[in-house]
């Protein structure tokens, strides 16, 4: 006895066969029905440009695994963050990297240090033309590379960190940041910077937490655009990749101590924990595209392996199909410019 014709391709008979009642080819089969029927968004306000600073730059500084990306000055920052701001970038986060570090990364809480300064640069530049962002934590800063204090066994101290991004914290509003971004993964550190700001009276400056933040191996070209002092791993602090569950608990976490918007890094190898953030955070959710799938990306590229921009947009495009409202990407600009 033959087996029936699945319902789909049942229908009227034809010379040839059977003639397929559903044809879903036809809402592809031009660039407007393609557009008209798109699923996921992707806009230039959805982008946020990461950006270095290096502290007594006098030109820009190529940062070699991350081709296109450079460590500013003070004056090429402000001038690429004009530029990011008229392509339509919907914000910046500023990382600054200090001349000098030392074991408390006192860089970082001071008025005077490279990434306040540079946050007072562009807040006089841009004013609330954009979202202006700091990374909140001591890694650059640090003469040992992690993000937080140690303590006289050489692991990282939670609690004496706690109060130092709490003076980093205030100091980053005070220099006219309008998000902080925690990065550091120190249990508790959205309360006690969320207190530290209100007592302050910065009651308005909002916290990027970086709730679901993976001990992972794609964040090499970063540590060469922060010039990091890291020696050995981060695993005590940043999670395992092969958590899922306890990162809708860090999630779950930050909200109730005050997170405004929440983020999950890296993104390419995270798309189902992007999707499960989305899925339960009551605040918008962030990803980061992060520095080794840019660069795979790059390198690819310029091998001519790759159509460099179709896999861009392709990639940022996944991150939105995954549930991300806001993408952290070192192409924000560039895209920007192709999606207008």
């Amino acid at each position: 006895m033959s087996r029936a014709a699945p319902s789909a391709f049942r229908g009227r008979s034809t010379v040839d066969g059977v003639f397929p009642e559903h044809r879903p080819r036809r809402l592809r089969s031009t660039a407007a029905l393609r557009r008209l029927v798109s699923e996921t968004t992707l806009r230039p306000r959805q982008l946020i440009l990461p950006m270095f600073v290096a502290e007594g730059a006098t030109a820009p500084r190529p940062i070699s695994s991350m081709p296109g990306v450079v460590q500013h000055t003070r004056d090429t920052l402000r001038k690429a963050a004009v530029e990011a701001v008229q392509a339509g970038v919907g914000g910046l986060m500023i990382f600054g990297v200090p001349a000098n570090r030392d074991a408390t990364g006192s860089g970082a809480v001071d008025e005077n240090g490279i990434l306040n300064v540079a946050l007072r640069d562009l807040r006089a530049e841009l004013g609330d033309s954009t979202v202006l962002m700091a990374d909140t934590c001591l890694d650059e800063f640090t003469d040992h590379g992690h993000c937080g204090v140690l303590d006289d066994r050489g692991a990282v101290d939670n609690d004496a960190t706690l109060a130092v991004y709490a003076d980093m914290a205030v100091a980053q509003a005070e220099a006219g940041a309008h998000l902080l971004g925690p990065s550091g993964m120190m249990d508790g550190q959205v309360g006690v910077i969320r207190r530290a700001l209100d007592e302050a009276g910065h009651t308005e400056t909002g916290i990027l937490a970086y709730s679901v933040k993976y001990a992972s191996a794609f964040y090499g070209p970063f540590r060469e655009a922060v010039d990091s002092q890291l020696k050995g791993d981060r695993k005590t602090y940043q999670q395992d990749p092969g958590n899922a569950r306890e990162a809708l608990r860090e999630l779950e976490l930050d909200v109730e101590e005050g997170a405004d918007a929440i983020m999950v890094k890296p993104a390419l190898s995270y798309l189902d924990v992007i999707r499960l953030a989305a899925d339960a955070s009551p605040v918008p959710v962030a990803a980061y595209n992060i520095s080794g799938e840019y660069a795979m990306v790059e390198a690819a590229a310029a091998n001519g392996w790759l159509d460099r921009e179709r896999t861009i947009l392709e990639v940022l495009t996944s991150i939105r199909r995954a549930g991300a409202d806001m993408i952290l990407t070192y192409w924000a600009t560039e895209a920007a410019a192709w999606l207008d």
